[in-house]
């Protein structure tokens, strides 16, 4: 028999993400959209733009060409909403982080790409962005906790990176890994979540045209709240799988175990496919509230699955929706 102890990072399922934050964050939500109607304001992203223009050095290669390809059924969602409010956990559990994000440094920055690839390398984030065709494509956002946006990112395909890296064929998995640093970031000194923050997907998904490793948005490069310099968006997963200001990106053959599904996997999946019919275990995930906008249905993998349902074919018995 196997006797498995609690990992020292462990914490209950009440405590991820815990449920009053979640309540109140609804009304937070509800007040945004009161707010939009009645044309009252949250602090304006300026300040996000003036933070960008400042520390990085990559502003020249902003706005890029827009990719037409991936339109939008909804408007963008206004810059001051994202801007200002922020699932970054690194600097705290709350949404207002933005002031605080600001602590991180990201330059110098560094990429290594290692694992099972032709030739293990790190690179510098401004030499990494020479190489890759950069392009703006509008994608849907959706959180688990039943806020989404409309968002303008610019970035590259992950597919362009992967074709960098030359994977070997024993490999199957892409895993991702974000920076440490207890210095500036205040909520890596808190022991029960297993930082740094890490993220995987297979091989099928990282090479999906959808996947795409974000550096900049609305235009400008990325701020640091949003994840600088550089992060992940998957359009069809729930947003905790994007994860964000990457150091390193590993190919390997077992499949990783993202951060949230360490601390509970009942309630956070490997797959995190959005579907409006499998609710989280403790709220519905049936409908869901636009950052400064209405309520509407969610789409089933967040209005992807002619993009990507392909991609899970005969996995009838893989939890493929949390």
């Amino acid at each position: 028999m196997n006797i498995i102890g609690k990992k020292s990072w462990f914490i209950p399922e009440r405590e991820a993400t815990p449920e009053d934050l979640f309540w109140n964050r609804r009304k937070v939500l509800a007040g945004m959209a009161g707010g939009l109607a009645a044309g009252a304001a949250l602090p304006l992203a300026g300040a996000g733009r003036a933070w960008a223009e400042e520390t990085d050095p990559s502003a020249h290669l902003y706005p890029a060409k827009r990719n037409e390809a991936f339109t939008l059924d909804r408007p963008i969602t206004d810059e001051r909403y994202p801007a200002n409010y922020n699932n970054f956990y690194e600097f705290g559990t709350y949404k207002e982080i933005a002031k605080k994000a600001q602590a991180l440094p990201i330059r110098p920055w560094t990429v290594t790409i290692d694992g099972l690839v032709a030739k293990e390398q790190t690179i510098d984030i401004d030499d990494l962005l020479a190489k890759m065709p950069l392009e703006e494509r509008l994608y849907r956002h959706r959180c688990v906790e039943t806020w989404s946006m409309a968002v303008p990112w610019t970035g590259f395909p992950l597919a362009e990176l992967v074709k960098l890296a030359e994977p070997t064929a024993d490999a199957k998995h892409v895993r991702f890994e974000t920076f440490l640093n207890l210095e500036v970031a205040p909520g890596q000194r808190q022991g029960w979540y297993p930082w740094p923050y890490v993220e995987g997907l297979t091989m099928a998904e990282a090479t999906n045209d959808l996947a795409f490793l974000v550096t900049g948005v609305y235009g400008k490069p990325l701020p640091k709240q949003f994840g600088a310099p550089l992060r992940l968006a998957l359009p069809w997963k729930y947003g905790f799988k994007s994860i964000k200001s990457l150091v390193k990106i590993s190919f390997v053959k077992e499949r990783p175990v993202g951060m949230w599904e360490a601390i509970q996997a009942s309630e956070y999946g490997f797959w995190a496919n959005v579907n409006p019919e499998v609710p989280h275990p403790r709220w519905s995930q049936a409908q869901e509230t636009l950052l400064g906008g209405d309520v509407r249905p969610t789409l089933l993998y967040n209005g992807y699955a002619e993009q990507v349902a392909g991609l899970y074919k005969g996995m009838e018995s893989e939890k493929l929706f949390m």
